[in-house]
């Protein structure tokens, strides 16, 4: 019964991923640049806003991508896609470990009666 239960929410996951290659892991961060000299808008203190994605790899290094203006809507979107996945694998791994224990519906072996 509970094994039966735990394989029909797995299923369900499973048809619930996001099938797509649209998967982007990191972070979105918005940062504004001001240039040294030259520029008016800087001096006004204002600067210019920029969107950067930041991944973290092993080993403590961390690469930087800029994003333009027009690819961020498109990135939030992949970096969800991600998170919704990562989320889902977690759900079916805990369920997966759920039915490595012992069924409670199944009988249980006990000890074999001596002769």
């Amino acid at each position: 019964m509970i094994r039966d239960r735990a394989l029909q929410t797995r299923e369900k996951l499973v048809g619930k991923l996001p099938v797509t290659g649209e998967l982007l892991r990191g972070s979105l961060l918005e940062r504004t640049v001001r240039h040294k000299s030259g520029c008016p808008k800087c001096a006004r203190g204002e600067g210019h806003q920029v969107h950067v994605l930041t991944v973290s790899y092993g080993g403590g290094r961390v690469r930087q991508f800029s994003v333009r203006r027009e690819r961020v809507a498109e990135v939030r979107r992949w970096l969800d896609n991600y998170q919704k996945l990562k989320e889902a694998i977690e759900a079916i791994c805990e369920l997966n470990h759920d039915l490595l224990g012992p069924d409670a519906a199944a009988p249980r072996g006990g000890r074999k009666k001596r002769d």
